[in-house]
């Protein structure tokens, strides 16, 4: 029973991602819940993994740091474009404006980091915790089964793994580096779980079990 439900919600996931990654936003109606818990971890599996280039690209130096960033940055309106159905446009919007500074202000960081320009770092650094307490504060005035202590405090972490991995891959300590990038990985799944869950118990009647 358990495999066969696991493989319904791979099917589901298959023939739903688009609802998530697509220019314009789908109004899912009697979505299973596992399509919608899949494709939100997809959006963040993707938040982390191009996140993991830029930081590789940006340390290197390499020639497709820009194209990593625009392709990172994409990620974040589709984070935004994923809560309209939910909560409209103008709250998308926000929440894409609020991840674009967050990934603008870690490259921020990353470059300050390289330079070894320790005031940039500082500064870089407060500002990035800062607005990630603005979008805990955001998201937990739409929903109220998200606390705005437990939203802080999960993005709180994820930055602190972040940086633990940036500053590994900076080091040259890759075995390291890549213990972070795992954690990170756990983490940013449990942080789509938790997006997820809060939107189904919001919502009931937009999903089927």
């Amino acid at each position: 029973m358990k495999r066969t439900l696991a493989i319904l919600c791979f099917v589901a996931f298959m023939a739903g991602i688009s609802t998530f990654a697509g220019a314009d936003p789908i109004e899912p109606n009697n979505m299973p819940d596992c399509q919608f818990k899949m494709a939100m971890r997809k959006l963040w599996e993707d938040h982390i993994t191009w996140t993991r280039l830029y930081i590789v690209s940006a340390i290197a130096g390499l020639e497709d740091t820009q194209n990593t960033a625009e392709r990172l940055l994409k990620n974040q309106e589709d984070i935004g474009n994923a809560i309209k159905p939910y909560y409209g446009e103008a709250a998308g919007t926000k929440l894409t404006g609020l991840l674009r500074i967050h990934i603008l202000t870690a490259a921020e960081l990353v470059s300050a980091a390289r330079a070894g320009d320790t005031a940039k770092v500082a500064d870089a650094n407060e500002r990035w915790y800062s607005n990630v307490d603005e979008i805990a504060e955001f998201l937990s005035s739409a929903n109220p089964n998200w606390s705005q202590k437990a939203l802080t405090d999960m993005l709180h972490t994820h930055l602190d793994i972040t940086k633990e991995e940036t500053l590994a891959r900076l080091s040259k300590n890759y075995a390291a580096d890549i213990a972070a990038y795992d954690k990170v990985h756990d983490q940013a799944l449990m942080m789509a779980d938790t997006l997820a869950d809060g939107i189904i118990k919001q919502f009931p009647d937009r999903f089927e079990p």
